[in-house]
């Protein structure tokens, strides 16, 4: 995707929504829904909070459209909503853990359940789905201030000065924060790292 021409776009669509064309705020959901929501899934280790979690920050993004300053990025600005949005969400649940009553998640039947895969094998797939798990359980492990700034470089592909806008500190503050979230994630996964050589 053109960022340029994304960034030229984003800063339309919030000129026209100022205006009280509300249509284009279907017009930034289309272009940045996705891939919000799946920045939200990574911190919040969520499906369903993070789906809410993405509505409310375009919620937001409508409510405060006034106050979008048009000499900066949309992008930034709507993940700092949603970075805020999430830090909240943490907390609520930091402070009323729930535990999920949920059966085990129902098996489909069907050919595709019959015929072999073109893919990996069996045991290759049990071995990736293993190793994945143990990332996304050593990422969500993180402290906060870690996992964030680490998520929008690696996911999102955020720059230092981005994640900085966003977390409302400063370049060299982010850059230790994910050498931190590096060096705590390599010592978390050194196990699964040395079965791998």
């Amino acid at each position: 995707m053109n960022t340029t021409a994304t960034d030229a776009e984003d800063q339309a669509d919030m000129a026209r929504l100022v205006e009280g064309r509300e249509g284009a705020l279907n017009d930034l959901m289309r272009r940045h829904g996705e891939r919000l929501f799946h920045y939200l899934i990574r911190v919040l280790q969520d499906e369903s909070e993070a789906e809410d979690l993405a509505q409310e920050a375009f919620a937001r993004v409508f409510l405060n459209r006034a106050k979008f300053k048009a000499d900066k990025k949309f992008s930034t600005w709507l993940y700092a909503i949603a970075t805020n949005l999430a830090r909240d969400q943490l907390r609520r649940r930091s402070r009323h853990p729930s535990v999920s009553i949920e059966a085990t998640e129902e098996h489909e039947s069907g050919l595709k359940n019959i015929l072999p895969a073109d893919g990996p094998n069996p045991a290759e797939n049990l071995d990736l789905a293993e190793r994945a798990a143990a990332v996304r359980r050593a990422l969500a492990e993180l402290p906060e201030e870690l996992r964030v700034p680490l998520i929008l470089a690696e996911y999102e592909e955020q720059s230092h000065g981005e994640i900085a806008v966003v977390l409302d500190c400063s370049p060299k503050a982010v850059e230790m924060r994910i050498y931190r979230a590096r060096q705590q994630l390599r010592n978390r996964l050194s196990p699964l790292l040395l079965q791998v050589e």
